[in-house]
């Protein structure tokens, strides 16, 4: 599947109106990169025994098949085929794919978290989300697929619960590393009520024993308020800050307008790319 046009550096901020997913095969790996994958792996579960080596899907590739409209292929693989990314020369043929919510506040902020000590991005900054699971047979990987499981995200890691209707597709992202993501806009809210939902859920996640994914939230509006929270943030970030607070002329914030690059700071860039991929071993 063709490249929508010759990637520069920095992160592509993609308008989508329309966003059809269709399953591809996942690409041969040579023996030799299968035996790193592997070692690399493993040596990740060393460092971080809660990495479980789960099903999840990636991106195949990206077409536009008309204007505003984007074809995502997507394959079935486990978490640690993301560890290629670790092994010189390797070409896994596959990016991460993961959904994000972008929730804004009634003054224009964005809902952001830190990655807890214990994930595989510690202390990173990103929005709300996460990686995606294959469907179960014979349900279908489509918007809507995409969108409750962006929704089950926020609400997992936040305590945020938006009505699935409430969630329209904002924008379609690639990162500097080829890592492809689907953003979900939810309506402004009051901040004071967010925070609250967040502290509840923390409580309630530490009542239980249980470690919460995301250990502090922030909102943000610039990059000067991203600079100020100390730490590493995704590639995407920035440039999502920046798109929301300044969308094109003529267009709302809800409704990005043509397909716009931004360079990005590269400070999020850690760990082999799985961001919330690891799951809790039951």
């Amino acid at each position: 599947m063709s490249e929508p046009s010759p990637r520069p550096p920095g992160v592509e901020l993609l308008e989508v109106r329309r966003l059809r997913l269709v399953e591809a095969a996942p690409p041969r790996m040579p023996p030799e990169d299968r035996l790193a994958m592997d070692r690399v792996w493993d040596e990740a579960v060393r460092d971080n025994p809660s990495l479980f080596d789960g099903p999840v899907v990636a991106c195949a590739g990206l077409d536009w098949d008309g204007p505003h409209s984007l074809v995502l292929a997507w394959a079935r693989t486990t978490y640690r085929f993301h560890g290629l990314r670790q092994v010189p020369g390797a070409n896994p043929g596959l990016s991460s794919l993961f959904v994000s919510v972008v929730q804004p506040t009634d003054d224009g902020s964005l809902l952001i978290g830190r990655m807890a000590s214990w994930t595989a991005a510690p202390g990173r900054w990103q929005l709300p989300g996460g990686s995606v699971e294959p469907p179960d047979d014979p349900r279908p990987l489509d918007v809507a697929a995409l969108r409750r499981h962006a929704a089950r995200e926020l609400a997992e890691e936040t305590g945020i619960d938006v009505p699935l209707g409430d969630l329209p597709l904002w924008l379609v992202l690639r990162g500097e590393r080829g890592d492809v993501g689907v953003l979900f806009l939810a309506p402004p809210g009051p901040a004071s009520p967010l925070r609250e939902r967040f502290d509840a859920l923390v409580s309630a996640e530490t009542a239980l024993g249980r470690d919460p994914e995301l250990d502090r939230i922030a909102l943000v509006r610039s990059r000067a308020d991203l600079a100020a929270l100390g730490g590493p943030w995704a590639d995407y970030l920035e440039p999502i800050v920046r798109r929301y607070a300044a969308p094109p002329a003529g267009a709302p914030r809800s409704v990005a307008a043509g397909r716009e690059r931004l360079g990005a700071h590269r400070g999020g860039d850690v760990g082999f790319g799985v961001e919330d991929a690891q799951q809790q071993a039951e």
